[in-house]
């Protein structure tokens, strides 16, 4: 069996002793050839070991895990960000389809998101995928920002401001962009609830996520719908109304 080489980047002994300890136990397919302390170390140990698999906390005492990314020349392996609370970041993180693993780690998680690891294809997306994180927190407006969306072609990565509305789906959730495309992504629509909210978008029904510049117009008769500029008729909840129409200032 090939087993990931990978790099541990974590400032808390303690806690590099116990994700180590689950790897041992729990991830035969992972192989941990270093441990990085501070930013420092894991750019240098990233670089001239070059591992498959990096687990990286998101705050160092010599800084974060952003500041060993953007010190790095090329970002091609896969991540697994570890954090011990829920850090401003990890809506960021959710929005470029990237892991994260709250401590103290729960061993399930930790072999789902190895698993994910193991079976991803190819290096090249997780780098794209590290790239649009890193423009995302740079980016100083929620307009601005691109979501990753993983579909059964590829990872396509999509401005917010180019979405009509999400969709339900059963477990998955159909994307309306402004290109007429929909996009089908194997996560549920409340996972981008959580995700969207700050980018000006509301959940008006059990069924859609809207965003809130590409409405129309709302029609009272009928119970009240909501058309949106590609003339989509979407239903709103009774009990979403008020609030719509709060947001839209009416």
């Amino acid at each position: 069996m090939k087993r990931l080489t990978t790099i541990i980047v974590e400032d808390e002994f303690h806690s590099r002793e116990m994700l180590k300890s689950f790897l041992r136990e729990y991830c035969p397919e992972v192989e941990v050839k270093e441990e990085a302390k501070n930013v420092e170390e894991a750019v240098q140990k990233i670089t001239t070991i070059k591992p498959e698999l990096v687990f990286m906390d998101i705050e160092l005492q010599s800084g974060t895990g952003f500041d060993v990314l953007k010190s790095l020349e090329k970002m091609d392996f896969h991540l697994i960000f570890t954090t011990a609370f829920e850090h401003y970041a990890i809506k960021a993180i959710k929005f470029s389809s990237l892991d994260y693993l709250l401590k103290p780690i729960d061993v399930e998680e930790l072999q789902n998101a190895v698993r994910k690891a193991v079976n991803a294809s190819e290096n090249n997306s997780q780098q794209e995928l590290l790239k649009n994180l890193m423009n995302n927190l740079s980016s100083p407006g929620e307009s601005n920002k691109k979501i990753s969306l993983a579909t059964a072609e590829g990872i396509e990565f999509i401005p917010t401001d180019q979405i009509y509305f999400c969709e339900a789906n059963g477990s998955y959730t159909n994307f309306h962009l402004k290109d007429s495309r929909k996009l089908v992504v194997s996560k549920n629509l409340k996972e981008y609830e959580n995700m969207l909210l700050d980018s000006r978008f509301m959940r008006v029904h059990n069924s859609y996520l809207i965003n809130l510049q590409e409405v129309k117009r709302f029609v009272k008769s009928e119970g009240g719908y909501i058309v949106m500029n590609n003339d989509a008729q979407i239903s709103i909840s009774n009990s979403k109304r008020e609030e719509f129409l709060r947001q839209m200032g009416l």
